[in-house]
């Protein structure tokens, strides 16, 4: 079959080890289902991937993605959960010990079939079509659980989402604000608070500034260069949920101004199957759409990989086998 795959580990030039191609993973586990992709999505996971996080050169050829949409052998139009757990764990996915996501352990959806746990599938709406599907189970998951399980996310509320731009940070916008909350964002760049602005954002900030008013909640994926910020911004008892470091791992904790002003700090993991079928709804509800930058066919991933290294996109890169 067609895939975009891994065959080297290249922390300098991820793409080096990047290739399209006929490739068949070995067999699935007997009680796993195989998906006919219809769209599938691209996400830095793919590069950090190519980097060698979450992948070794033992595991190669691996073939990559996290996102998909498709049929299942039934003729059913579903979506792919990317997280991949013990199937005996009693609790919830994103905690097991053993969880894996797509491509780090298990052949990825940048192909023309991927196969999973029969669990890991969730029925897509015809409202919602298979480009726009493809989206939703890493960055617009990870937002929805940040926003609504870890911050308990309310209408009228004020939440601050730094580094406008980002893919966390987007499908964060657009869900908080279909969902009645007020927005602010910031960003370095004044063409991501523009875009941020068009997206529902009730104001977006030069990273750093100072804001009219505290917020109530703070989605936080920058890391070192924004923490600050986001302790300063936030309202006493207010709740800071991180699910991402992108500029640094390792901020000042400022733990005096933690703990008299009684800030909850929440870690957040992508988040799980139940939550992936809350996010369906939500957006067949609401009528919220993902922002897609290109459709493209699965043949030129190259080109969407080397638009997502380069910085260039305003949305996602969904591939079409």
């Amino acid at each position: 079959m067609l895939a975009a795959y891994a065959t080297a580990i290249n922390p300098e030039d991820p793409l080096a080890g990047f290739e399209v191609g006929e490739l068949e993973p070995a067999a699935p586990p007997a009680d796993w289902v195989t998906v006919e992709v219809r769209a599938a999505a691209l996400n830095h996971h793919d590069v950090w991937a190519l980097r060698g996080f979450g992948l070794s050169e033992e595991q190669l050829p691996m073939v990559l993605g996290c996102d998909a949409a498709g049929v299942d052998p039934d003729g059913n139009e579903v979506i792919v959960h990317a997280l991949v757990g013990d199937p005996e764990w009693p609790g919830e996915e994103t905690d097991d010990p053993r969880r894996s996501i797509l491509s780090e352990q298990h052949p990825g959806t940048l192909a023309e079939r991927v196969s999973v746990p029969r669990r890991n599938l969730v029925a897509k709406p015809p409202s919602l079509g298979f480009a726009e599907a493809a989206c939703l189970p890493t960055a617009y998951l990870t937002a929805f659980r940040m926003l609504f399980t870890k911050a308990r996310l309310r209408p009228g509320e004020t939440v601050l989402v730094q580094g406008a731009g980002g893919g966390v940070a987007t499908a964060a916008i657009i869900l908080a604000t279909a969902a009645g909350a007020r927005v602010w964002a910031t960003s370095r760049s004044e063409d991501k608070r523009e875009l941020a602005s068009r997206l529902g954002a009730d104001a977006a900030f030069e990273t750093g500034a100072r804001l009219p008013d505290r917020v109530d909640a703070v989605i936080e994926t920058v890391g070192e260069a924004t923490w600050g910020h986001s302790l300063r911004s936030v309202r006493n008892g207010g709740r800071i949920v991180v699910a991402g470091s992108t500029s640094g791992p390792s901020p000042s904790a400022d733990l005096p101004r933690l703990f008299f002003r009684e800030l909850e700090v929440l870690g957040s993991t992508m988040g799980t199957c139940a939550e992936l079928v809350r996010l369906v709804a939500f957006l067949d509800t609401t009528g919220a759409r993902p922002l897609i930058d290109r459709t493209i066919p699965l043949a030129e991933a190259r080109t969407g990989l080397e638009a997502m290294v380069a910085g260039e996109l305003q949305g996602k890169v969904v591939l079409q086998p």
